[in-house]
């Protein structure tokens, strides 16, 4: 018998501000399904589970998703679960085998942080999906869940600087109203700036960005055990700090990107740019120069590396080669022009108040790369492989803020990394 034709890869394009959901075919970008009235939480992002879910927060209904990007294609919804969380959600993670997920909440469109609340979920109770709410400590906290047989719930709060450790079966047997729940341990952090989170389930390994680094503890058993911080310098090059963190499992490295320069947003285009990473297993770090701008988040194809820069000068995505074998280095292989965006931000502003952003996705199982063009309802496709554009799609929404993108094929392994990007 002929065998069913491979499943090509899935983008999930969300619209925030219009609130709508879509599921396109690449690299045809058909829409195979459509969510309306959906708000992802942006800064929470996508979340991928096992066996190609996954999930995000509604952050106007206050739900996590939980999505299956191939259930159309025979018959299944969009949508597998609806689960009740705590909203506004700011950061979203969960243990390595995605059946526990904690939700922490933030600012949303207050000034200040005013909830604290926490949602523990357990998507695999006995009796369906359960979801407990407590009150911890406000603010902006990133968080992490680690696997093993009493899977943790680390907090990374600012602030002051501290990691606070929850047992995840003790916040699922926390009683209603919100119960204020304290940590089983506090683990203190030098810095109070800390920005950006990920978790290696392979060594166990956590990992907080701040200031004056990366800083690691080493979840053993029951234990947690700190370690020496990751230094932002490397390869001769000083200054600057990551704002944003994540995991590759391909290469098994941490990546981010160090900015430094004025601090004064309205000199923004004077910001430089550094590609950071550390290999895991060799404790290898280095540095590279990308250009000056707004660089932040990054994605991970099968072999690339991909950033996206803006610039008054122009925009573009970068492309770097990864590492392959131990002691090789990456290195910039393509500068691929963006087109211009018409809200873009503009010099002596801000890169984010009021102004267009981009969003970009990958898939490290394929070498697509897919970048958004805030406010015109664009989504430019890239082979990072052959360094070219491939197609752009057109979305029924402007894209305003530019959006949140998700890259899936099958099993491309992206739930190794169980933070939300």
């Amino acid at each position: 018998m002929p065998h069913p034709p491979h499943p090509s890869p899935r983008l999930l394009v969300a619209d925030q501000v219009a609130g709508r959901i879509s599921l396109l075919g690449l690299p045809d970008g058909r829409e195979r399904e459509a969510l309306h009235h959906r708000h992802l939480a942006e800064h929470a992002g996508f979340l991928a589970l096992p066996d190609g879910l996954v999930a995000c927060v509604d952050d106007r209904a206050g739900e996590l998703l939980v999505l299956d990007p191939y259930g159309p294609d025979t018959g299944r919804p969009l949508v597998r679960r609806r689960i009740p969380v705590a909203v506004p959600a700011e950061h979203l993670a969960a243990a390595p085998d995605g059946r526990r997920l904690a939700v922490t909440t933030g600012l949303g469109r207050n000034e200040d942080a005013w909830t604290g609340l926490l949602t523990a979920v357990d998507l695999d109770a006995p009796d369906g999906a359960v979801a407990v709410r407590v009150r911890g400590r406000t603010g902006e906290p990133g968080v992490t869940v680690l696997g093993g047989p009493s899977p943790l719930v680390v907090l990374r709060h600012r602030e002051p600087g501290e990691l606070l450790v929850h047992r995840h079966h003790d916040l699922m047997a926390a009683p209603p109203s919100c119960p204020p729940i304290e940590p089983v341990r506090r683990i203190g952090l030098p810095d109070d700036d800390g920005h950006g989170d990920a978790y290696d389930p392979v060594t166990g390994r956590v990992f907080a960005a701040a200031g004056s680094g990366v800083h690691r503890v080493r979840h053993d058993g029951e234990g947690l055990t700190p370690e020496p911080p990751l230094l932002w310098a490397a390869d001769g090059r000083t200054g600057g700090r990551g704002y944003y963190l994540r995991l590759d499992p391909v290469r098994r490295s941490l990546w981010s990107c160090v900015r430094g320069g004025p601090t004064a947003p309205g000199r923004w285009p004077e910001w430089t740019n550094d590609a950071w990473w550390h290999q895991l297993d060799t404790e290898t770090t280095g540095r590279l120069e990308l250009g000056p701008g707004l660089v932040f988040r990054l994605a991970v194809t099968a072999r690339h590396i991909a950033y996206s820069r803006v610039h008054p000068d122009g925009d573009e995505l970068i492309l770097l080669a990864a590492p392959t074998s131990p002691g090789a280095r990456p290195h910039i292989t393509a500068r691929l022009p963006l087109p211009a965006m018409a809200g873009a931000p503009r010099r002596g502003g801000t890169p984010w108040d009021g102004v267009q952003r981009r969003a970009i996705a990958a898939s490290s199982g394929a070498g697509s790369v897919a970048v958004s063009r805030g406010g015109h309802g664009e989504v430019h496709v890239f082979d990072a492989d052959r360094a070219e554009q491939v197609t752009t799609l057109t979305l029924p929404t402007s894209l305003d803020d530019g959006g949140h993108l998700a890259l899936i094929t099958p099993g491309d392994g992206a739930h190794a990394d169980p933070v939300g990007r």
